[in-house]
């Protein structure tokens, strides 16, 4: 199970030094609002503020509602896993009602509703099966080509249906196509559209780079060798500054990925500009369900939120189609191109394309994360969580080492109730051993000036979690969280 950030925990006061390290702990608090007894935190405030207050903009939610629709959607997601294995070519897809914060699941036997409802889902029925639409869709994608006025495809979930997007005029000419492809009458609906997809490569958007004679994209997420972006930013071979690097590859149309490999000197972080002074950790990039309610970065409209529609949608740019993209409500505009999409903590993909604006609203595209990470065989950069974050064997050898206990539930701050000062930049290294039995969570925290925000964090469900975190000068704490079980606990921090 994955979680997320829990961002105001609160201290309490003590005073020490670790050895070999320039880690020393305050007698108190950064602020004197922040000395408010250990266990009084609220333990639901587990996301980026930034993230909750671009919901609470964009969807119309209250922070707790918006709280309570990500744990919902994260538990979707596991949910949507499971019924993907169970029920093999009888899945019909899956989507969520973030409104009702209920769980639909379509199967095409009727002998399967069971399973569904084992899972916690709501079962439908379906004609075909997500597999047959998927494969009459991408039989579509060749002969709607040539037709004019065809901007994109996707499955509709819960119509059951390839929607075909068409404008004024070309209806005729798409219906032809799709029955000369021998896609049956009743698996496609033409849904007529002013839309005119277009790439945001123009103007920066998210952490700018800069391509060749100085065209600027934006940087997708951090992998281990550099960082994914969109594909349509730079061909293969092309360099890049701030950060240096060469597109090691790149496909566009088709796809929309790349994979851009920095020079020695740039440090990936697996985190997201949340262009409020800050940083949003990604814990991973398991996909959330259709329904879902995601935000994107860019540095020309900041965060912005709004719903999943669709996954592998079709879109016709000048440029050519491109297929296997996300279809959404989050509205972007140019400079946004490459930008990141977040499911709470989770990376879903780059920012591809897209119609409309911010004022009036508009449809977005994006290309996938994880196929990008498949087909260059790359590995996220991430602050621990669902997305892995490393273990040690074991949680020994570190410059500050405290043992404790905890209820389930409980949290406990280090070291020793308090924080410190890191002065200079720094890798820091934390980890949590608890029982064999239990699920003990690791946090690392950084004062904003006003509360502490999660950078980093280990929330895997073995009894042994640890994170890395690459710091600048700020107040630092790391916090230790029994999210089920309860029983003696050591915990580790390193700072080199």
């Amino acid at each position: 199970m994955r979680r997320t950030t829990f961002r105001t925990l609160a201290t309490t006061t003590a005073t020490l030094t670790l050895a070999a390290t320039a880690f020393t702990a305050q007698a108190a608090s950064p602020t004197p609002d922040a000395e408010e007894p250990l266990g009084e935190a609220d333990l639901a405030e587990k996301y980026p503020v930034e993230l909750l207050e671009a919901m609470q903009d964009d969807l119309d939610v209250t922070e707790d509602r918006a709280v309570e629709r990500l744990d919902f959607q994260a538990d979707a997601s596991d949910t949507l896993d499971e019924l993907d294995a169970a029920l093999g070519d009888d899945f019909a897809g899956m989507w969520i009602d973030a409104e009702d914060d209920v769980v639909y699941a379509a199967v095409t036997d009727t002998s399967q509703v069971p399973t569904v409802r084992r899972a916690g889902a709501r079962a439908v029925t379906a004609r075909y099966s997500l597999e047959d639409l998927e494969q009459w869709q991408s039989s579509l994608t060749a002969p709607l080509s040539d037709v004019e006025g065809v901007p994109g495809t996707y499955v509709d979930l819960a119509e059951n249906t390839i929607v075909v997007q068409v404008h004024r005029g070309s209806r005729g000419e798409a219906r032809q196509a799709a029955r000369a492809a021998g896609v049956p009458q009743r698996a496609v609906t033409f849904e007529r559209t002013t839309e005119e997809p277009r790439t945001y490569q123009d103007v920066v958007g998210g952490n700018a780079y800069y391509i060749g004679g100085g065209s600027r994209c934006s940087v997708g997420f951090a992998v281990t060798t550099g960082f994914v972006t969109a594909g349509h930013c730079g061909s293969t071979g092309a360099t890049t500054s701030q950060p240096s690097g060469t597109f090691a590859g790149s496909v566009f149309p088709g796809s929309d990925m790349a994979h851009v490999r920095t020079a020695a000197g740039n440090t990936p972080v697996g985190a997201v500009n949340d262009y409020a002074g800050g940083v949003v950790a990604v814990a991973g990039s398991a996909q959330a369900p259709v329904g879902s309610q995601v935000c994107r970065s860019g540095s020309t409209t900041g965060w912005h939120c709004g719903t999943i529609q669709a996954y592998n949608a079709t879109v016709t740019y000048p440029q050519g189609s491109v297929n296997g993209l996300i279809r959404t409500t989050v509205c972007a505009e140019p400079g946004d191109s490459g930008g990141s999409l977040l499911a709470g903590d989770q990376a879903q993909g780059v920012t591809s394309g897209g119609s409309g604006n911010c004022s009036s609203g508009g449809t977005t595209f994006f290309q996938p994360v994880n196929p990008i990470l498949n087909r260059y065989d790359l590995t996220l950069v991430t602050n621990g969580g669902g997305g892995g974050g490393g273990e040690d064997p074991s949680c020994t050898g570190t410059s500050y080492s405290s043992d404790g206990s905890l209820s389930q539930g409980g949290q406990a701050v280090h070291p020793d109730g308090s924080y410190w000062n890191q002065s200079g930049s720094a890798q820091i290294a934390a980890c949590v051993e608890g029982p064999s039995s239990g699920d003990f969570d690791v946090y690392l925290q950084r004062w904003t000036g006003s509360s502490w925000s999660t950078v980093a964090q280990g929330t895997t469900t073995s009894s042994l979690d640890s994170l890395t975190y690459s710091a600048s000068s700020g107040y630092y704490r790391v916090v230790v969280h029994a999210y089920s079980g309860s029983g003696a606990y050591t915990t580790g921090i390193t700072v080199s």
